[in-house]
């Protein structure tokens, strides 16, 4: 068996020396990774150079930084390679800098689109139009100046990477992940229904933040069809991943 996993998050870059992140660590695909390499499994890792990283002969490593480069790397894996599934538990983030603006500039650009429609008030396609007009502006390349009291960024959303693994894979088993808060099991559920038929995939780890520590890890392992497995550990959720992806191989 060969299978592909991502884990950690992504660090979408502002300039040189500061990024925007999430806090995912990577423990539960480490967890998920080691399960697989017990066996005879040849494992493609994806992750982060600060998260967690498994071991092993049977796991390559490939580091990624931001969304963008995440997308590079899964097509060339998935161009090059066949993968009986793909564990895709990375926290990907929906949205990146497009640009940033000081105090100075923010005003520049505010009073540009007053001068432009004659004081009358901006509707949403105007806002919309603008901010497409300010994705032009380039990052700056190494370090925004600090000499402002406030920073502006604009950030545009990311493309769902989710949705690229079935367009080149369909065969493959696909699990994703769905990671709400506060929120009841029904609502849990839903979000992962939604999430299969959306992306596609054949599984959905459903889980709520409120219940995620080190040590504890709830969640639902939702199948297509809606039923669904439960695990409370980081090692039960893994369990419960190898156990539906050998089931539906042997189908």
């Amino acid at each position: 068996m060969r299978i592909l996993i991502t884990a950690g998050g992504t660090a979408e870059k502002i300039d040189d020396v500061r990024s925007i992140t999430n806090h995912s660590s990577g423990r539960l695909g480490v967890t998920i990774a080691n399960t697989f390499a017990a066996s005879t499994t040849t494992i493609d890792y994806v992750t982060t150079a600060n998260a967690l990283k498994p071991r092993g002969d049977n796991i390559r490593l490939h580091l990624i930084s931001d969304t963008q480069n995440l997308s590079t790397t899964l097509h060339s894996l998935l161009i090059q390679n066949h993968y009986d599934a793909v564990i895709h538990s990375m926290a990907v983030s929906d949205f990146t800098p497009a640009t940033s603006l000081s105090e100075e500039q923010l005003l520049t650009v505010f009073n540009q689109l007053i001068t432009k429609h004659h004081g009358n008030s901006l509707s949403m396609a105007d806002l919309k139009n603008s901010m497409s007009e300010l994705e032009q502006l380039p990052i700056p390349a190494k370090k925004i100046s600090s000499d402002t009291d406030h920073l502006f960024l604009i950030l545009k959303k990311n493309p769902k990477i989710i949705q690229l693994i079935k367009q080149l894979q369909p065969d493959t088993i696909l699990v994703g992940f769905k990671l709400l808060v506060d929120v009841n099991f029904k609502k849990l559920h839903e979000a992962a229904t939604n999430s299969i038929k959306k992306n596609d995939a054949d599984f959905i780890l459903a889980n709520d933040l409120t219940e995620v520590s080190t040590d504890k890890h709830h969640g639902y392992l939702i199948a297509k069809d809606g039923s669904y497995g439960e695990a409370s550990t980081k090692k039960e959720i893994a369990e419960l991943i190898k156990a539906a992806i050998t089931t539906t191989l042997k189908k």
